[in-house]
């Protein structure tokens, strides 16, 4: 729950400008008529590329859903699919993330089942952090080596 209007935390997932405050070190999306402006919203379609930050690692993809208000769903490399939906609850807005399509071999078991929903936990508490009250809590600018017992990279 996030003590925003929809409008506003859509954006957050929708927009480069946005994701990179937030989520993401670098993003990029890409239509059929070439790159999107930082603050237009992403399309069904759209390419992207996405660096993490503090890590070494891109991640290219596509959006698969983007309906402008309450709704965004991405893929998200070796770990399936990602659906965002946003319902607004009072002066509040509820989201809920699904990730499926997640392979079930034991070593994504660990890796991705494990990995993502302490990640999502985090991001999803850094979003929360950055709505509503202007701050962020991960860390910028460290190298990857650095990281390694960092919660907050």
């Amino acid at each position: 729950m996030i003590n925003k209007p929809i409008e506003e935390v859509y954006r957050c997932w929708s927009t480069k400008s946005k994701i990179e405050t937030w989520f993401l070190e670098k993003a990029n999306f890409t239509s059929n008529n070439g790159q999107r402006e930082p603050d237009e919203l992403v399309q069904k379609g759209d390419k992207f590329y996405w660096k993490w930050n503090n890590w070494d690692i891109t991640e290219k993809g596509e959006i698969l859903e983007a309906n402008g208000k309450d709704s965004i769903a991405f893929t998200f490399g070796s770990g399936g699919n990602v659906h965002i939906r946003l319902k607004p609850m009072s002066s509040n807005t509820e989201i809920t993330l699904v990730q499926n399509e997640i392979p079930t071999d034991e070593n994504s078991k660990m890796n991705i089942y494990v990995g993502c929903i302490t990640g999502w936990t985090f991001w999803l508490t850094n979003l929360k952090a950055y709505l509503e009250y202007g701050i962020t809590l991960h860390s910028k600018g460290l190298k990857q080596e650095d990281t390694t017992d960092l919660v907050n990279s």
